[in-house]
């Protein structure tokens, strides 16, 4: 969902995926090159080289923890949502991201990789997910830009996996889409209706784009120049647009929508360019962005905490679900003896 936790280092210690066929036979990897050229879908059962799969486990599990660590900032808000509507909403909304969790960690097992290797390398600190998550929801407005905003930069990332060359996680990502663009939807009708409110409703509504704007911007990732991984995903087709390009179709996409809410982005430089016909704008605190995808934001600490204690208390039901399998293996076993 996120691009930017895409193209961060790897993190030492995380166990890399095996390959079963060398990466420099180069029959295999003309043959794989050759599919990537025409546009044709990579499935697991394929050859593959290392590097082709290293990049989709990093993507697709900083992706999945980001839609289960997405759950929390907004979770926090289902029991003081300010109408029954709103929290029915709020409740499909927090079951749909780990909806989302699940279609991505399924998509990475495809890869040969281990579920419980990639929780665990959340919960230890050694994966990314996505920076705007260690930000806190003050208020209620806060819930609406996470959903207009945020998950409007989020939908604007998705699209283009779509037509992700690697075919488990192509195939995910259109139901995550059409799901995303309920929440986002539900987000810019919740700030809606504050601007239509009282002046404090529509003070609240503009604080919140103040803080979070600069947040979604740098949800794209690092500029192009500065991205590690990005020029080598493109090549291959897993990512089809560059961060830049995506931060840019953001921007010309909110600026108008911002003008029908009746708020103002926090950014003095934003007019549009009549040459470029795309609107400029000012330039991204991307010390703030680093320090945050290293664990030293605002709630990175709290975020994992809260994540690693759900996972804990949710045990027995896990062992619950193993026991109940086991038993009923062996009933199966028995029944066929």
């Amino acid at each position: 969902m996120y691009t930017q936790s895409f193209n961060v280092p790897d993190s030492p210690g995380l166990k890399a995926v095996p390959d079963t066929v060398p990466a420099e036979n180069p029959e295999l990897l003309s043959r794989f090159d050759a599919r990537i050229e025409a546009d044709g879908k990579i499935e697991p059962q394929d050859w593959m080289p290392e590097g082709y799969r290293k990049t989709l486990v990093r993507q697709i599990s900083q992706h999945a923890h980001s839609e289960v660590v997405g759950m929390l900032p907004e979770g926090n808000w289902i029991t003081r949502a300010p109408s029954l509507k709103r929290k029915a909403i709020l409740i499909a909304k927090v079951q749909d991201e780990g909806g989302h969790g699940l279609y991505l960690y399924s998509a990475a097992e495809t890869l040969g990789a281990s579920r419980g290797d990639l929780i665990d390398a959340l919960h230890s600190g050694r994966a990314k997910y996505s920076s705007i998550f260690n930000y806190p929801a003050l208020n209620w407005a806060d819930v609406g830009v996470i959903g207009g905003l945020v998950d409007g930069a989020a939908i604007m990332n998705q699209i283009p996996l779509c037509r992700c060359s690697y075919g488990p996680y192509a195939r995910a990502m259109i139901r995550v889409c059409k799901e995303e663009s309920f929440h986002q939807r539900q987000g810019y009708e919740a700030l809606l209706v504050m601007m239509r409110g009282t002046a404090e409703q529509r003070a609240m509504v503009q604080d919140a784009v103040n803080r979070f704007w600069w947040k979604c911007l740098a949800m794209f990732g690092p500029p192009d120049k500065d991205s590690a991984h990005s020029e080598q995903a493109m090549r291959w087709g897993i990512k089809r647009i560059s961060n830049d390009d995506l931060r840019q179709k953001f921007i010309d996409a909110t600026v108008p929508q911002a003008k029908v809410l009746g708020v103002t982005l926090p950014d003095p430089d934003l007019k549009w360019n009549e040459e470029r016909q795309h609107y400029d704008h000012g330039e991204i605190d991307w010390d703030e962005f680093w320090a945050t995808v290293n664990g030293n934001g605002p709630c990175n600490r709290e975020r994992l905490a809260t994540r690693v204690k759900a996972h804990n208390d949710g045990q027995w039901v896990r062992d619950a679900a193993i026991a109940y399998s086991l038993k009923q293996q062996a009933k199966a076993s028995k029944e066929a003896a």
